[in-house]
């Protein structure tokens, strides 16, 4: 019997995936047919992916809302997806690519077509993730530059934290004006207090 499958990404834990789970459900997918990972995708060792191609045989039906979801290495999703339609002799939709729909144009025309489509999507996921990532290295070294704190705020909380933390207690500060004083994002301010009310 064909079982159809969803695959659903998204890098952090903190970004919502409610979108991609809409179009899986639209398209006929039962909930609990579909896998989720909060991961990178910089290569396929996530655990939900894993578990979902262990499923997968013959007939199967991988869908997919886009390129990207399934990963962002150039090789590693050519590989992926010769060994789900060749060696699983499964198929894959991507939905916002009609074209990447291995159960049609299976003829050799339809099947080049597919394939230079799926090379380039999959040039572009990767050279998204790096621009990404470089995004982010200008983004800490400017922040650095600027003398700002970056990751978990250390224990103990520092001096300069007080008196700041009082005039925002009295109202004279906001949130986001006393973390500017201190050269902290509103979050560690945030972490700084919670930490202070547990001392």
């Amino acid at each position: 019997m064909k079982n159809f499958y969803g695959y659903m990404r998204v890098s952090t834990i903190e970004q919502n995936m409610e979108r991609q789970k809409i179009e899986l459900l639209r398209w006929g997918i039962i909930e609990q047919n579909i896998f989720c990972d909060k991961l990178s995708g910089k290569d396929f060792n996530r655990p939900q992916y894993q578990k979902l191609k262990q499923k997968l045989h013959e007939g199967d039906v991988l869908v997919v809302k886009s390129i990207d979801r399934l990963g962002r290495n150039y090789e590693d999703i050519q590989e992926e997806w010769r060994e789900i339609v060749k060696g699983k002799k499964a198929d894959i939709v991507i939905l916002d690519m009609p074209i990447l729909d291995t159960r049609t144009n299976k003829d050799l025309i339809g099947t080049l077509i597919s394939d230079i489509v799926l090379q380039l999507l999959s040039y572009v996921a990767q050279a998204e993730r790096e621009n990404i990532k470089q995004r982010q290295l200008e983004g800490i070294a400017i922040a650095k530059a600027q003398g700002k704190h970056l990751g978990r705020f250390p224990s103990p909380i520092p001096d300069e934290f007080y008196p700041v933390y009082e005039k925002w207690l009295s109202h004279e500060h906001t949130l986001k004006s006393a973390s500017s004083e201190l050269g902290v994002t509103v979050s560690q301010f945030r972490t700084m207090i919670k930490k202070h009310k547990n001392q």
